[in-house]
C-alpha cells in the first residue's frame, strides 16, 4: 500500500513552524537579558538590590512566556532564562533582599 511520504521538519531543538511570534520572542529576550544580568550581578554581594528586582522580574516575565509559547526553541531558551533568573534573585535575597539598604 503506498503512503504519502511527507518531509520530516525534524525534531530539533530550535525548529520553528515558520510563523512569526513578536510577543513570544519579545518575553524570550527579555527574560534572557535579566537572567543574565540577575545572575552575573548576584556574584557581587553589594549588588543584591539589582540582582533581586531583575531576578523577580525576569522569572515572572519568563514565566508569562512559558504560559504562551508556542515552539521547543522558545521553550527552551525561556527555561535558561528563568533559571538564570531564579537562582540570581534567590542569591540576590540571600545577600540582602528587595528592600535592605532602601528601607531601614
Amino acid at each position: 500500500m503506498a503512503q504519502a511520504m511527507r518531509p520530516d521538519p525534524g525534531h530539533s531543538l530550535f525548529a520553528t513552524d515558520g510563523k512569526p511570534h513578536p510577543l513570544q520572542d519579545t518575553l524570550l529576550a527579555v527574560t534572557l537579558v535579566l537572567g543574565i544580568l540577575s545572575f552575573v550581578t548576584a556574584q557581587f554581594h553589594s549588588l543584591h538590590l539589582l540582582s533581586s528586582w531583575t531576578g523577580l522580574i525576569g522569572i515572572l516575565t519568563g514565566a508569562y512566556g512559558q504560559f504562551i509559547s508556542v515552539t521547543t526553541r522558545e521553550r527552551f531558551f525561556l527555561i535558561v532564562g528563568l533559571g538564570a533568573a531564579a537562582v540570581g534573585f534567590y542569591l540576590g535575597m540571600a545577600h540582602g533582599g528587595l528592600f535592605t539598604g532602601v528601607i531601614n
